[in-house]
């Protein structure tokens, strides 16, 4: 009896995923789907899939590239997106590492204000931000850079706090004793370790910043040669609401592609990182 109630648990499990699965996918061939259609094609009938009539070829990437520059927006999200990712693993782990074995007033205080920034919702500091970044020149590729290391500092602090209270300080002990100084010891003993929690905060913030729209839209706008590729994309949407929907689709199948791949690449090592700074929490 316990056997069967087990086996129906499994199927319905089993359903239940499923449908998960097709939930996150179907979105997806949507738009793939729809970027091989002629724009007019799109409106009338979205969910249809494409026939001798309504099938546009490789048209609306052609146009999408040309009308948006794209390779110089794919660029620009390149650029930010990596230095970003890599600013927050070099400044959150010894930031992390910092207010973890260094017992103090201050320390505790720095490490609850990253918590509490996890919490702050984006659109109450959007505007204040927009106008700082602007005062202070922050209206560019590096500045973007800068503004994302702020905005990822506190989830990243976190876990790197997490997965710290973990390791035996027998091993820092023993990198001192034969000579090593704290930055010797923490790029040395300390980083190596990190490893798993390491990947999984550079696979959460590459794909956050790759997709975001509003902040880049925010700080560096339309207007200027730095768009990225989400900006790139609302470039299509012309005056009084008009849009090129084919082009728009096969934009969003190119940005999307590398994200993927770089998510499938990586994904092993998010649930490792995950549940490795979970303890000692």
């Amino acid at each position: 009896m316990m056997r069967k109630t087990k086996k129906t648990s499994d199927v319905i499990l089993f359903c239940v995923l499923c449908f998960i699965v097709v939930a996150f996918l179907l979105p997806i061939l949507f738009v793939v789907m729809n970027s091989f259609k002629g724009k007019l094609f799109i409106s009338d009938n979205p969910f249809a899939l494409p026939t001798a009539e309504t099938f546009a070829g490789l048209t609306n990437y052609v146009n999408g590239i040309e009308k948006t520059s794209f390779f110089a927006a794919f660029g620009w999200s390149v650029f930010i997106t990596v230095f970003s990712v890599l600013a927050i693993l070099l400044f959150t782990s010894m930031t992390a590492y910092f207010v973890t074995r260094v017992k103090s007033k201050v320390t505790s205080v720095l490490y609850y204000m990253f918590v509490f920034s996890m919490i702050v919702p984006f659109q109450m500091v959007m505007f204040t931000m927009s106008k700082l970044a602007n005062m202070t020149h922050l209206n560019n590729p590096v500045g973007m850079v800068i503004l994302y290391l702020g905005f990822g500092a506190g989830l990243s602090v976190f876990m790197f706090c997490g997965f710290i209270k973990s390791i035996p300080l027998d091993i820092e002990e023993a990198a001192m004793i034969d000579g090593c100084n704290p930055l010797q010891t923490f790029f040395g003993v300390v980083m190596p370790i990190l490893k798993p929690t390491a990947i999984t905060v550079a696979i959460l913030n590459a794909m956050w910043i790759w997709n975001d729209y509003l902040l880049p839209y925010l700080v560096i706008g339309l207007s200027t040669p730095y768009k990225t590729i989400p900006v790139a994309v609302q470039y299509l949407i012309g005056s009084y609401g008009a849009k090129d929907m084919g082009s728009m689709m096969a934009l969003l199948v190119l940005s999307i592609i590398p994200i993927i791949i770089f998510y499938l690449a990586c994904q092993k090592y998010i649930i490792e990182g995950v549940v490795a700074g979970a303890v000692k929490g």
